[in-house]
């Protein structure tokens, strides 16, 4: 019985989020020789699709910061749905992404 417990102890740890690239990104985003808004896109979609597939979760402001790539791009309806994502994921959220998209469609208007 003491073996189980001490093997059970050393299991690998999972993590409650898939962080994938998504602190790299937004480091270089912040950065002045940051890749291009495209290439950061692609490399956050590459991570919210192994997520998926390992059937793990995004970690909070992932989807957020998608949607605030999207949007530099032009992008506006999958900026929406990014910021929508994030909402559902995180409802504590709500109040910031409500506010984004609100002044989104106002500066658009």
């Amino acid at each position: 019985m003491f073996v189980g417990l001490v093997s059970g102890c050393a299991a690998p740890n999972k993590g409650l989020y898939s962080w994938n690239s998504y602190q790299t990104e937004v480091y270089s985003y912040l950065k002045s020789d940051a890749p291009s808004v495209d290439e950061q896109i692609l490399s956050l979609e590459k991570g919210v699709q192994q997520t998926a597939a390992q059937g793990a979760h995004l970690p909070p402001g992932y989807s957020a910061h998608l949607g605030l790539l999207y949007l530099n791009t032009g992008r506006t309806d999958q900026a929406i749905a990014a910021w929508e994502q994030e909402k559902k994921e995180f409802p504590e959220s709500a109040q910031y992404i409500d506010y984004l998209i609100n002044n989104m469609k106002k500066n658009r208007s």
